[in-house]
Formats: structure tokens, C-alpha cells, sequence
């Protein structure tokens, strides 16, 4: 046994000295206070990195295919009423959605931008009294209204109970309403009288689009649009109005669900007008975006860059379409962001490393303050020094 203790004594790889022989200095003390300052600092810094997450980030292909692109949008027009203002979505692949009204809220703004009034769009219409049949007499008791469509009518037993269908069917023909007067359910219902009661309002339009995940376009613009020889058209005549104003600011405009550090480069921006009229483009390239946490939650999101290009156009002379037009495509490669936490033993590690480091520096360092002090306190003995 005895032996085996003197074997292990052997092996023992930091022989003690005797305190006879240290030599305690004030260059020493002071070295030992500032790296022990320098041991705690970095220890504390260590310390923080291993207790919150760090990001780790990469770049793949995006394969993925027959997914749907969610678009979140809050967009304020401080001169366009609402009742003019319109939402359209299309892309490539040939799929449109004219004059969305689902998931869409909208709030007449006074010109002062306070809210007059907030409703979902497209949702109910004014009670007609004694409407005009489609045989040309008014309503009699007991019988059931059937609105006339002026022509447009798909089928016989087709119904326009209101001005907005009317404009529906006109719409799905592919024609314009030059003169809502001359229609009767919008005479009734004052069309024309909503619209020139709510001049000078603007609008604010929230809500999401729900779209294939393919490039496509989105717009807010004035009119019912609807297409004509297979191009897309508003029915702008139905106002009589020559010019539009489209000074707008983008509240908040994403892609996507929101996760940890993403950042919109349109939340918060504004832009007015300063010629009659025009079309305002955001050229987008959203890149699908995927963030993991710590606890493993995935979040399937986008994140986007844009440029922007302002078409303006004279008085009377509306050569482009009026309105703000949101050009998106799709980037092939999808980022990933991945939250993990440093093991432990990496922490370990660290903070061995710091210490040993320290201590190793410091103790170089004292060694060469000591014995530069000691040479030339004997080179001063010997009287060399000068």
C-alpha cells in the first residue's frame, strides 16, 4: 500500500515549493487583480453565449411544390374612398381573384385620418323599396324580386338584386358601366351620391390573400376590374373622374407568419403623390424563409427585398392603370434558421481554456516584469546603469 502511495506521489504533476522560497511583488499583486478582472469578464461572457440560443443559419434549394403563399397586408390611401378602392391578385399560372372581398376589412378614414366607419368588405347592401322588376313593373305584394342584369344576364332565371350585381354581371362580361343612373338598383341605392358624399375620404384596407405559391401581382386600385380581349381593365367611367390620387402608406405588408428577427423593408413607408395620377409598382423577391427554436417549433415564413418605380400620366390622359401594384417572385434557394443552444462541455471547455489562457499570459508577463526589474536593480548596484 505504502508503496503504491509513493508510486501515485510520483506521478503528481505539480510538485509543491516551499513557501521559503516565494517572492512576493507589488507588480505581481497588481497582475494577479487585473487578470483575475480579465477572468471574470470573460467567464461572464462565456457564460451569456451558453445560456441564450445562438441562430445558426444556412442556404438550400427550395423544392418544395403545391404550397400556398399567405400575403398579409395593411395598406391606408388618405384620398381614395373605400368605395371606389378595389383588391385584384393573378399569377402565372393563370389563376385570378378579381375584386377580392373575403378576409378583407376596410375603414372610411376622414380627412384628418380618423376612423368613420370600419366594416368587411362587401357584405350587405341598402334595402331597395319598390324595385324595379326585369319586366319593367315595380313590386307587388307577395311577389318575389328578380332585379334585371341589362344583358348580362348568363342564364334566363339570372337575378340582379343590387347594384353590385349588376356590376358583377357587367363585370363577368366583360363590360364597363359607362352611367350607373341609368341602372336602377344603383339609382335606388345612390351610387353615384356615395361616392360624391364620400370625396375627400380616404381608406384604409386590411386583411390577407391566400395565393399560389408562384409568381404573381397584387393591386389596390379604383374600380371594378374585369377582364376584356384578355387584358385586365377597371371600369374607371363609372366614377367620372379623370384622375386619382394614390398616395399611400404601407402600414405593414409580409409573407408569411412572423418569426424572431425578421425584418419588412415595407412596414412604415409612405409615399405621396405629386402628379395627377399614376401607377405605383413594388418589384418583390420573396425568399422562403424557415426558423426552428430551441424547443424544435418550426415556423414555415418569407422574407422579401424590393425596389420600387413610380409611372405617371397626364390629366384625362389615363394611359396606365391607376393604383399600387405588388410585383412578387419566388427565389430558389430557402433560407433556414436553426436556434440551438452550446453544449455543455463546449462551455467547459471555454472556460478552461480562459482561465489557462489568462493565468498562462499573466504569469509571462509578471515573470518578465520580474526579472527585467531585477536586472536593472543590479546593473544600479554595480553602478552600469545610467
Amino acid at each position: 500500500m505504502e508503496n503504491m502511495m509513493s508510486r501515485l506521489r510520483n506521478l503528481d504533476a505539480y510538485p509543491k515549493i516551499n513557501e521559503d522560497f516565494y517572492s512576493r511583488t507589488l507588480s505581481g499583486g497588481v497582475i494577479t487583480l487585473a487578470s483575475s478582472i480579465v477572468m471574470l469578464l470573460l467567464f461572464l461572457s462565456e457564460l451569456r453565449l451558453y445560456l441564450h440560443a445562438v441562430t445558426e443559419t444556412k442556404l438550400v434549394v427550395d423544392t418544395s411544390r403545391g404550397e400556398t403563399l399567405r400575403i398579409n397586408f395593411d395598406v391606408t390611401f388618405s384620398a381614395l374612398p373605400c368605395s371606389i378602392l378595389s383588391l385584384d391578385a393573378m399569377d402565372i399560372s393563370g389563376e385570378q381573384h378579381l375584386d377580392v372581398k373575403h378576409d378583407i376589412i376596410k375603414k372610411r378614414l376622414d380627412s384628418h385620418g380618423n376612423v368613420i366607419e370600419s366594416r368587411p368588405d362587401g357584405i350587405g347592401a341598402p334595402k331597395i323599396e319598390k324595385p324595379l322588376q326585369r319586366h319593367g313593373g315595380r313590386l307587388e305584394h307577395n311577389e318575389t324580386y328578380c332585379g334585371s342584369c341589362y344583358g348580362a344576364e348568363a342564364a334566363d332565371e339570372d337575378c340582379c338584386n343590387s347594384c353590385e350585381d349588376v356590376r358583377e354581371a357587367y363585370r363577368k362580361k366583360g363590360w364597363a358601366i359607362s352611367n350607373p343612373d341609368v341602372i336602377d338598383q344603383c339609382k335606388r341605392e345612390g351610387f353615384l351620391q356615395r361616392i360624391k358624399d364620400e370625396e375627400g375620404e380616404g381608406c384604409n384596407i386590411y386583411g390577407f390573400l391566400e395565393v399560389n405559391k408562384v409568381a404573381g401581382n397584387f393591386h389596390f386600385a379604383p374600380g371594378k376590374s374585369f377582364q376584356q380581349s384578355n387584358v385586365h381593365v377597371h371600369d374607371l367611367l363609372a366614377f367620372q373622374k379623370d384622375s386619382f390620387n394614390i398616395s399611400h402608406t404601407i402600414n405593414r405588408l409580409s409573407f408569411g407568419d412572423y418569426f424572431p428577427g425578421v425584418v419588412n423593408p415595407l412596414d412604415g413607408v409612405h409615399w405621396a403623390q405629386a402628379t395627377p395620377s399614376g401607377m405605383y409598382q413594388y418589384f418583390i423577391k420573396v425568399v422562403p424563409t424557415v426558423y426552428t427554436d430551441v424547443s424544435g417549433h418550426t415556423i414555415q415564413s418569407n422574407q422579401f427585398s424590393v425596389t420600387e418605380h413610380f409611372r405617371g400620366t397626364e390629366v384625362g390622359n389615363l394611359q396606365y392603370l391607376p393604383g399600387v401594384f405588388f410585383f412578387y417572385d419566388l427565389s430558389p434557394i430557402k433560407v433556414t434558421f436553426t436556434e440551438e443552444h452550446i453544449s455543455f462541455l463546449h462551455f467547459l471547455t471555454n472556460v478552461c481554456a480562459i482561465v489557462g489562457g489568462v493565468f498562462t499570459v499573466s504569469g509571462i508577463l509578471d515573470s518578465f516584469i520580474y526579472h527585467g526589474q531585477k536586472a536593472i536593480k543590479k546593473k544600479m548596484e554595480i553602478g552600469k546603469f545610467s
